[in-house]
Parts: C-alpha cells; sequence; structure tokens
C-alpha cells in the first residue's frame, strides 16, 4: 500500500508545559468534540495515566467503548495512543489496525506552550487510510486543538 502522510497540527496556549499537559490529560470531556463519540449520550471520557491504559469514553447506559491504548506516557512531554476507527469512523478492537496519535507539548516560554498532533501511521488503517487522511487533513489548528485551546484558556489564569 501507498504511503500515507502524517497529518500534523499545533496550538500555542498560555499555559506551563505542565498545566498543558494536565488539562489534556485529565479534562478530555471537555475538548474533545462532541461529534467524535462512539456511545450514546456520551458521560465521561478516560485517559488512563499509564503505558498500556486506555483511553475511552462511557455512555449514561454504562457502556464504554476504548479509543486505543497508550503507547508512550512521558508527562509533561508527550503522550502517544492508538487511534482505533474504522470505516464509516465506527470503533475497531485491534490495536494491530490503529494508527497512533502523538501529542507533544513544548514549553516556548515561562508561560506559553505550543502542543503538537499528529495522526501518525494512517497506513494501517488499511484501504480507508487516505480517506481517513484527507478528512483529518484540513487547516490547522482542527476543531479538537481549538477546543483544548478554549479549555486551556478557561482554566489557567493570566500570567501577570
Amino acid at each position: 500500500m501507498a504511503s500515507v502522510p502524517d497529518v500534523t497540527k499545533s496550538v500555542t496556549v498560555e499555559a506551563t508545559i505542565e498545566q498543558a499537559f494536565a488539562i489534556f490529560a485529565e479534562r478530555p470531556l471537555e475538548w474533545w468534540p462532541e461529534s467524535h463519540v462512539f456511545v450514546k449520550q456520551r458521560t465521561a471520557i478516560t485517559i488512563e495515566p499509564f503505558v498500556g491504559g486506555r483511553y475511552f469514553e462511557r455512555g449514561a447506559d454504562g457502556e464504554e467503548i476504548a479509543w486505543g491504548t497508550i503507547v508512550e506516557w512521558d508527562p509533561p512531554n508527550r503522550l502517544v495512543m492508538t487511534w482505533r476507527v474504522g470505516p464509516h469512523w465506527q470503533p475497531i478492537f485491534d490495536d494491530e489496525k490503529a494508527s497512533f496519535i502523538k501529542v507533544d507539548f513544548v514549553a516556548t516560554g515561562p508561560f506559553t506552550t505550543t502542543v503538537t498532533l499528529t495522526h501518525a501511521d494512517l497506513h494501517r488503517h488499511g484501504d480507508i487510510a487516505e480517506t481517513i487522511h484527507q478528512a483529518l487533513n484540513g487547516p490547522s489548528p482542527g476543531e479538537t486543538l481549538e477546543q483544548y485551546a478554549a479549555v486551556v484558556t478557561k482554566h489557567v489564569p493570566k500570567a501577570a
């Protein structure tokens, strides 16, 4: 299969690197786009803070569906997860067919952090890889990082 390029987006937020990482990892329910759901009436999104942990959502009925597995956990610098999305944007349950979401946090000042989110190894999605690439490859920072930045602004007081 031909190579499918990665999709990288970034945003700079007014927060320390520790604050930026914590908000990403601990408050995904607040920034995760409403349109990106696998369960009915999502009530929680959890990113388990360790390699081998899951990131999953829970619906009002108690159903849990994992979006993937944590494969790298290096606070406050990096988080890498598998991304289990299949045809028609439905969940798949096999990390061997999942691509990766790599999130890098770089302090660009004492109170600013650049957060870069890369969808990598999209070829692992097989026949739908190019379709997924096209859907993700819009203008930066994209809906997810825009919402994340708004949550950072809400929770981090402005530096004096």
